[in-house]
């Protein structure tokens, strides 16, 4: 039995149909879906949304994203007043379903469609459950611009100093290292990361379709090798390639 008196119980009634007329109304009202049932053909008067204008098409789906979602929560908000209201006729209503304790009336009154005391609201419990692609990020949704220890593959601070080559237009205020001051400390390293292979002899030694017939490509890394006296040019092969 419902630990509530009659005169409690009939203003709590009054209170959820109340509710119930608020979200019906607005359901009603705004055809389910808040005035924004045209779709965007409809509005915009084209069969492709291609030639216009980005931020227009952006604010038009946040908008349809924040309609869909208010339109649930009002969904979600009615079932729990129907279930309240049947509670109320089953006898069940104002007792907690998780620990079978009255809940105070001053709770119904705040939240007439709870299930649950306050201790027991399962909506109180944070979900430990993440999204499977962080398994995947390595810090989750970290930046991939900046050097790892234990990662040495092609990421996002290689592709930055590419594209970066062929000039950009930041601002130190635009520049992951806080303590740039100006433009000439834009970069993050020097830049002189090897690109494509891992040691700077790999650029420029070269074999055959099976892997022998070593030559010697003498290009600019080779030049450039052979200057920081890297290498000895006297150990080379004798058949050499000049480039």
């Amino acid at each position: 039995m419902s630990p509530l008196t009659e005169q409690q119980l009939n203003t709590l009634r009054s209170e959820l149909l109340k509710r119930k007329q608020d979200i019906e109304h607005r359901l009603h009202e705004g055809d389910g879906h808040r005035g924004l049932a045209d779709s965007q053909r409809a509005q915009t008067g084209e069969l492709s949304p291609i030639d216009n204008h980005p931020g227009d098409l952006g604010t038009e789906t946040f908008e349809r994203a924040k309609d869909l979602a208010l339109v649930e929560h009002d969904e979600f908000m009615l079932e729990r007043i129907d279930s309240a209201l049947k509670a109320m006729e089953d006898g069940t209503y104002g007792i907690c379903a998780a620990s079978g304790k009255p809940i105070p009336y001053e709770r119904l009154l705040a939240v007439p469609y709870t299930k649950y005391l306050a201790e027991y609201n399962p909506e109180q419990q944070v979900s430990n459950n993440r999204p499977v692609e962080e398994e995947f990020l390595h810090p989750p949704f970290g930046r991939s611009s900046l050097d790892e220890d234990e990662y040495n593959g092609f990421d996002g601070e290689d592709a930055w100093q590419i594209v970066s080559s062929w000039g950009n237009s930041n601002t130190p205020a635009l520049s992951e290292n806080r303590e740039v001051h100006n433009y000439n400390e834009m970069e993050i390293e020097d830049g002189d990361d090897n690109q494509g292979f891992v040691e700077s002899y790999e650029s420029f030694i070269a074999t055959d379709i099976h892997g022998e017939h070593v030559t010697v490509v003498r290009g600019p890394m080779y030049r450039k090798y052979i200057s920081q006296g890297e290498g000895e040019a006297l150990l080379e092969p004798d058949d050499t390639t000049e480039k």
